[in-house]
């Protein structure tokens, strides 16, 4: 199957980037689904959709939708993913893809029985900029990769209203902000070996900051840094014996990189070019996973999505924040 049907679920900020660059890559966008009707008859008149659902049920049953992007906050994707797939649509879930592993399993379970794709929404792993890092790593133009750092640091709200920082939404810098350094480490190395987490909670008990130490295999290392209430660098770098590669602000959006010797001098500069917010190459990735029977992915695997929920898992505990829907 090509060509997919797509059907977004939830009208919040995200969902409106993710329907733009659907728009903008010619993808078939034919319905949303909203916890009203208002809100959903707002978002399709906006992106020209023809069907708008008042019910996330009623987008999970359209017979004309193969595949949803589910654009809820945290504690909501495991409910929200799983009415998708037992309606035997295709999930493209949004980042973090679940508040823990052992909801992230479940999810993989359910898509592996009914022969359906269920799929991390890291749209950073689909830019140009960051296949043509793997390209470098798979050539061997780094040697051997001793660290990687990454940080995602943003000055968004104290207020404890503010969904980043209410625990019943998920909230904290971690699973908002975090997921991207922890995701891009587990890219280049791999699994961690030991994570070693510190972090500053705020008045709500949500993590305003996390910093952490990973060891992967081989004896490689790396750190991140991650915070809801300072402006980093939001820069990122992965250093080999032979080079390493310097990626610049924003280092999870489409941008630039260089690979550098270890005298300085610039092997390689590279310039993304990229129409929109760059959300479309993750949709163009399950399309192709969809039309080829790769259901498990490969860019970004859901094996390696759950086991990434485990560092998450493994860093939480570490700093002391527990949800509210774990129980």
């Amino acid at each position: 199957m090509t060509g997919l049907r797509w059907g977004i679920l939830a009208t919040g900020g995200i969902a409106a980037a993710f329907a733009s660059d659907l728009r903008t890559a010619g993808l078939d966008l034919v319905a949303v689904g909203s916890r009203s009707q208002a809100s959903a008859d707002a978002f399709a008149a906006r992106f020209d959709i023809p069907r708008a659902h008042g019910s996330y049920e009623a987008l999970a049953a359209d017979p004309d939708v193969d595949i949803i992007y589910v654009a809820t906050p945290h504690p909501m994707h495991h409910a929200d993913a799983r009415l998708a797939l037992e309606n035997g649509k295709h999930a493209l879930v949004e980042k973090a893809f679940t508040v823990n592993r052992a909801e992230a399993e479940d999810l993989q379970r359910l898509a592996q029985e009914n022969g359906l794709l269920v799929m991390e929404a890291m749209w950073t792993r689909y830019l140009p900029h960051m296949i043509r890092i793997r390209e470098l790593i798979a050539e061997g133009a780094l040697g051997e990769i001793r660290a990687v750092t990454a940080d995602h640091t943003q000055l968004i709200t104290a207020d404890p209203a503010h969904r980043l920082n209410a625990l019943e939404l998920g909230g904290g810098a971690l699973l908002d902000l975090g997921i991207y350094p922890i995701s891009f480490i587990w890219d280049i190395l791999g699994a961690p070996e030991t994570v070693k987490a510190v972090a500053r909670l705020g008045d709500t008990g949500a993590d305003a900051e996390v910093a952490t130490v990973m060891t992967h295999a081989g004896g490689a290392v790396s750190t991140s840094l991650s915070s809801s209430r300072a402006a980093g660098p939001n820069a990122a770098s992965v250093i080999g014996t032979e080079a390493r590669i310097d990626i610049d602000r924003v280092w999870y959006t489409p941008t630039s990189f260089r690979l550098v010797g270890p005298d300085g001098t610039v092997r390689e500069s590279y310039s993304s070019e990229v129409d929109g917010r760059g959300m479309q190459y993750q949709a163009l990735a399950a399309e192709r996973l969809v039309s080829s029977g790769t259901l498990a992915g490969d860019v970004l695997p859901i094996a390696e999505s759950a086991a990434i929920m485990g560092t998450l898992d493994e860093i939480r505990a570490q700093i002391g924040v527990r949800y509210p829907s774990e129980g």
